[in-house]
């Protein structure tokens, strides 16, 4: 583990100095043609997802899940603000569920197209949703399985880094950013309940993030990221750490469409942070050594482009298992080895709105816990 801390130290070290170079460069661009653009700001733009789930042994619940606005702001040709700010569940009150979330507010200094530089609020650069997850670009009501337990999206925190485009079609992001708090982690959720989202986020310990993507091939766009830090704060006797690597494909040709997604999530020390949690709390939060996923998606549009009017059917399959390793003496649970086949139609009555309808086939490995199937309907927009 000493030797995992000063690797990571060595990045992030050399992350500020590969951000202090940019700086400079920054600082001593010429002003543009004609003098220093004037301060601008831009349109308000934003999205939605309104749901109708209906699972098996339940209720139908009507859900305006999310109300997303999103500001920005040119102090310059050079400079600019973007930010989020999302409600969910409609309501903020003790009585419900719903969260008011700063989900992005960062500073771009724009130095050129291979490198720039970004501080703020910043969403992890991992997998394929966590970025870009407004309703119109994937396929179901609700976003896919392993890009929420496994990957824990929307994946934001306080953090700073670089990015750009070079030569040949490839593009990156690399941050420092806040770490995740492992005594909240989980058997069901895995490393979801973990994010501090730069809410007075404990700084003991920064981790590493990156993605790069090639996008040189018309149609395909390939990426892979990562994600690694110290998680171990909360209990300073219990050294821990993630790393989480992730691989993802999407390729479009002409009405067919075809998306897939790997990840695997390697934790160290968590028998001894079990062991710990159960100490203070009582409840054995059973969390494993490795947690991994993925899904296959295939889409076709049947009443083809150009827009309005597009019709597309889907089928995706996912399987994923927040106890896929356990630490020795923990026994996994056969409900969280989990797979599903979710099949449904996506209308675009706009390029900007989509209209959706699955129904979701869940299952597990246990034969106690049912994994309820679900039927579910949508209505999605962003501007």
């Amino acid at each position: 583990m000493a030797n995992t801390k000063s690797k990571f130290m060595s990045c992030e070290i050399a992350l500020l100095l590969l951000i202090g170079w940019a700086a400079t460069a920054f600082a001593q661009q010429p002003a543009p043609a004609g003098g220093a653009a004037a301060s601008r700001t831009g349109p308000i733009s934003g999205y939605m997802d309104f749901h109708v789930n209906d699972a098996q042994h339940g209720d139908p619940v009507l859900d305006f899940h999310r109300f997303v606005l999103l500001f920005t702001h040119s102090f310059s040709e050079r400079v600019r603000f973007v930010s989020e700010l999302e409600l969910e569940h409609a309501v903020v009150s003790p009585e419900t569920d719903g969260e008011l979330e700063l989900e992005q507010a960062y500073i771009d200094f724009l130095v050129g197209r291979p490198l720039n530089l970004r501080a703020g609020m910043v969403l992890a650069p991992v997998g394929v949703i966590n970025e870009r997850h407004e309703p119109p670009v994937f396929h179901g009501v609700e976003r896919p399985l392993v890009e929420t337990v496994i990957i824990p999206t929307t994946w934001f925190g306080a953090g700073a880094g670089v990015h750009g485009e070079l030569r040949g079609g490839f593009r990156y992001r690399a941050y420092a950013m806040e770490t995740l708090d492992a005594s909240r982690f989980g058997a069901e959720e895995g490393l979801r309940d973990g994010r501090q989202k730069g809410a007075e986020a404990n700084g003991r310990n920064v981790a590493g993030t990156g993605r790069v993507e090639y996008v040189g091939t018309p149609g395909l766009v390939l990426g892979a990221s990562f994600w690694s830090g110290d998680t171990g704060f909360a209990f300073p006797r219990v050294d821990s750490s993630v790393t989480l690597v992730e691989a993802d494909g999407r390729y479009r040709a002409g009405e067919l469409g075809l998306r897939g997604l790997y990840a695997h999530a390697f934790l160290d020390g968590m028998g001894e942070l079990n062991r710990a949690v159960t100490r203070i709390a009582g409840v054995n939060p059973n969390v494993a050594e490795q947690m991994r996923g993925f899904y296959l998606e295939g889409s076709y549009f049947v009443v083809p482009r150009p827009a309005p009017r597009e019709i597309a059917l889907f089928l995706r399959y996912e399987n994923f298992d927040t106890q896929y390793r356990m630490p020795p003496g923990f026994e996994p649970l056969p409900a969280f080895d989990r797979d599903a086949w979710i099949v449904g139609v996506t209308w675009f009555p706009d390029p900007d709105v989509a209209v959706k309808m699955d129904y979701t086939v869940l299952r597990n490995r246990s034969a106690v816990v049912d994994a309820p199937n679900s039927f579910n309907v949508g209505l999605g927009w962003w501007f």
